[in-house]
């Protein structure tokens, strides 16, 4: 585990399993269904349970019926797990790097922060969003991530968002996040 103080705020990188934590919110590498797939989305909704399946049918519904578009978020509750609070992202899917991932996955981190600073959330724990079955190289994301997150924090001291962590579920991904700390 290694942390940063950014402000009033702390940025954490740890190696965990991001269904088990305890923050406000976590943050699901959804895909843009909504309905749950592999990975960590399979995960959040496995152990989650029904409710959050429920309210993504609702979301689709209602606001996104075309899918949530990559770099956006939206939020649920968090039925079964510790955790108040599901912040769906969908990042990019990489294609070499010339298809704005970069932009992309900087707005999937952004709004995420943004969406838990509006509902008054003090803590988020976020995956290493698009590594898995999208793709993206392990160290241009969390360059990527661990730059956008530290910008916010530095620009939104004001915000409600005390303490962010990087959940990764691998030794070798904890330690390329923690180099960009």
């Amino acid at each position: 585990m290694r942390s940063l103080e950014i402000g009033s705020a702390t940025l954490t990188v740890l190696r965990g399993d991001i269904t088990a934590q305890d923050t406000d919110a976590i943050v699901n590498a959804a895909n843009s269904s909504l309905l749950g797939g592999g990975g960590v989305d399979g995960a959040i909704h496995r152990k989650g349970g029904p409710a959050i399946l429920e309210e993504c049918r609702e979301i689709r519904r209602t606001r996104y019926p075309d899918g949530l578009p990559a770099g956006a978020a939206v939020s649920t509750g968090a039925g079964r797990l510790p955790a108040r609070r599901v912040i769906h992202t969908v990042g990019p899917i990489w294609r070499g790097g010339t298809a704005g991932e970069a932009d992309t996955l900087a707005s999937a981190h952004r709004a995420s922060l943004d969406l838990a600073a509006l509902e008054r959330l003090a803590s988020i724990a976020f995956p290493a969003i698009s590594t898995g079955a999208y793709g993206y190289p392990v160290h241009l994301a969390a360059e990527v991530a661990v730059g956008t997150v530290r910008d916010w924090l530095e620009k939104n001291t004001g915000s409600s968002i005390r303490e962010v962590r990087f959940v990764l579920f691998s030794e070798a991904d904890l330690r390329t996040y923690a180099a960009q700390l």
